[in-house]
């Protein structure tokens, strides 16, 4: 097996009692690195320090994830336009923190006559949202309600 000592040297190829040997001699573990090469790849270190390292860098690694969530925004077709500046800037918002936005647009009693207002108003949001988000799902109607789902660009 090629052999690796502690300080990172390599010692070329050695039998594997000749490295058990030596890495009990220092102290430490004899740990098979590269398993698939020829000959394998072997190194004297401390397999308790090796294990501390590994876990440390992958709970920084979990650190450092960002979990995408999907926000909902709930309307109405009749909709004010105040009220809908208000849902703008909390969809804004949900895009800045890296979120996706699920519009959600609710249809009450007649208001199902009229779904062609309720598709004006989900373009005026893929209009005012196009800087900075794109359309993920197109606009659909499931029931009484009318979906389109935004993700940041």
């Amino acid at each position: 097996m090629q052999l690796i000592d502690a300080e990172g040297e390599n010692l070329g190829v050695i039998q594997t009692e000749e490295a058990m040997r030596m890495a009990e001699e220092a102290g430490l573990d004899l740990v098979e690195i590269a398993p698939n090469s020829t000959p394998p790849v072997c190194k004297i270190l401390d397999l308790g320090k090796l294990k501390y390292a590994n876990q440390k860098r992958a709970a920084e690694a979990r650190k450092k994830q960002k979990v995408v969530e999907v926000k909902e925004i709930k309307m109405r077709p009749n909709i004010d336009s105040h009220d809908y500046e208000v849902k703008m800037k909390a969809m804004n918002k949900f895009f800045e923190g890296g979120d996706k936005v699920k519009v959600t647009l609710r249809f009450r009693g007649r208001e199902m006559a009229h779904q062609e207002l309720g598709m004006k108003l989900l373009s005026q949001v893929k209009q005012d949202t196009a800087e900075i988000a794109k359309v993920e799902a197109e606009p659909k109607l499931e029931g009484r309600q009318m979906l389109m789902v935004l993700a940041p660009k």
